[in-house]
């Protein structure tokens, strides 16, 4: 395999965002995503047409895509957080991502990355390390506050690489689960400031 290469992402890599997504959240997308589904849609519909907005934390605009060999590898979604947080945006939030828009709170004006996530197939080949080092250069010029990023306290693998690129905890919030979802535990926020 050569090196990745990173760019920005376009609107026709929706399909590709929308898999990523639910990858990196272990179902945790298509959960929410059906909750807002209408008759006939599928939650991966939802998330696909998400992918394709404008505006919003999740679209196309907010992503850079890694390839490898040609194909979509990998991708990265994140977004400045709000300097403030209005306290109503988090009482109006859905019971499960509101222990996330909490945490959120917690870091205004770093930069969030709200996803990372490679495809199976293409893990262990230095792409998520690239796909960091695409969020640090963003958040740099965009962020000065610094990095954040939130992660299941039982994804020990993930807490460990960001604990390796410099991250640390800030708060943790209990994971509200959802039929199908098999983690327990906490989100945690690590931040991280710009070196």
């Amino acid at each position: 395999m050569s090196a990745p290469s990173i760019r920005s992402a376009t609107i026709r890599d929706a399909t590709h965002l929308a898999a990523l997504v639910d990858i990196a959240g272990e179902g945790f997308a298509s959960y929410f995503w059906g909750q807002m589904a209408g008759p006939g849609q599928s939650p991966f519909e939802i998330g696909r047409m998400r992918a394709r907005r404008d505006e919003g934390s999740f679209t196309w605009r907010n992503a850079v895509i890694a390839e490898a060999d040609g194909d979509v590898a990998g991708a990265l979604v994140g977004y400045r957080i709000a300097d403030s947080t209005d306290p109503a945006d988090i009482a109006e939030a859905p019971a499960i991502v509101r222990p996330m828009v909490e945490l959120e709170a917690e870091a205004p004006g770093h930069w969030y990355v709200n996803v990372l996530a490679v495809f199976p197939e293409y893990r262990g080949k230095g792409i998520g390390g690239a796909l960091l080092a695409r969020a640090d250069d963003i958040g740099r010029a965009v962020a000065p506050a610094g990095m954040a990023i939130i992660v299941a306290s039982e994804n020990e693998g993930a807490v460990r690489l960001y604990e390796r690129c410099g991250y640390r905890e800030v708060a943790r919030r209990p994971i509200v689960g959802f039929p199908g979802y098999l983690r327990e535990g906490d989100w945690v926020l690590l931040t991280r400031p710009h070196s």
